[in-house]
């Protein structure tokens, strides 16, 4: 990497020393106005969002806790043959090992969302910061017998420049969002036609899209978003085509489970 980049990056930390990954929506099907430019993003091996010239969408869940709705969700994923990516915490694999495991055998990603769920932005020790993400890399692999995937969402995309660093220095590719809507109230569930509505308003081509798996609303509208996905001509790719990892997969392969 070329020293001008860094010192740019080393500024834009001075400038913007922590932040929380918000978004401005101002032109229905268009990409969002981010905080931080992809290009800064990703020198840092981050990306909030895929190629905008590809009828593309990434799919993503964070999971703080269960509500009874993976399951439901899950059905709804396989009936489509869609890949996801589900950002879990260290209670969420304690508690919901069988879960996790039906994640992975059934072909999805599962990322880092830190073992406590803690404002990240606000750890500056380097090695408080990578506790957070080794032991629920430790746990994962304790309940999966498999390595867990290297990408990590910094919980309610609350982060720092810093922070971004420290984990690409683990081996880590944060993964923002570039298309989200409120529906982690949990007491506060927003209508299914008004969320579907919602979402579809905002999609767009390399959208990186943020569910939370605890909402009973996006459990109920999974398959008709993915059904209008479908019609509108889009398929979901994986992380791991996202970050260039993996070329894209043909249609039915089921190994890949990339969903045309």
């Amino acid at each position: 990497m070329s020293l001008f980049p860094r010192l740019g990056a080393a500024l834009l930390s001075v400038l913007l020393p922590l932040s929380s990954w918000g978004l401005s929506f101002p032109t229905p099907g268009q990409p969002p106005t981010p905080p931080v430019s992809a290009q800064v993003l990703a020198q840092y091996d981050a990306k909030y969002i895929g190629d905008t010239a590809q009828p593309v969408i990434y799919l993503t869940f964070d999971a703080g806790y269960e509500n009874g709705c993976t399951e439901a969700i899950l059905d709804a994923l396989a009936a489509h043959h869609a890949p996801a990516a589900f950002f879990l915490v260290g209670n969420y694999l304690e508690q919901n090992p069988t879960l996790v495991r039906r994640m992975v055998a059934e072909g999805h990603t599962v990322g880092n969302h830190t073992y406590h769920h803690p404002d990240m932005s606000a750890i500056a020790d380097e090695a408080r910061f990578a506790a957070e993400l080794r032991d629920l890399e430790a746990l994962f692999q304790q309940v999966t017998g498999q390595p867990l995937p290297m990408y990590y969402r910094p919980p309610r995309g609350e982060y720092s420049m810093d922070n971004l660093a420290m984990a690409q220095k683990l081996g880590y590719r944060t993964v923002f969002w570039s298309l989200a809507y409120v529906d982690w109230e949990r007491d506060r569930q927003p209508a299914e036609d008004a969320a579907l509505q919602k979402v579809l308003s905002r999609t767009h081509p390399g959208a990186v899209v943020l569910l939370h798996s605890t909402s009973t609303t996006n459990a109920k509208i999974l398959d008709r978003l993915l059904t209008a996905w479908e019609q509108a001509g889009y398929r979901l790719g994986t992380l791991d085509e996202l970050f260039g990892c993996a070329a894209p997969s043909s249609s039915g392969s089921p190994s890949d489970r990339l969903w045309m």
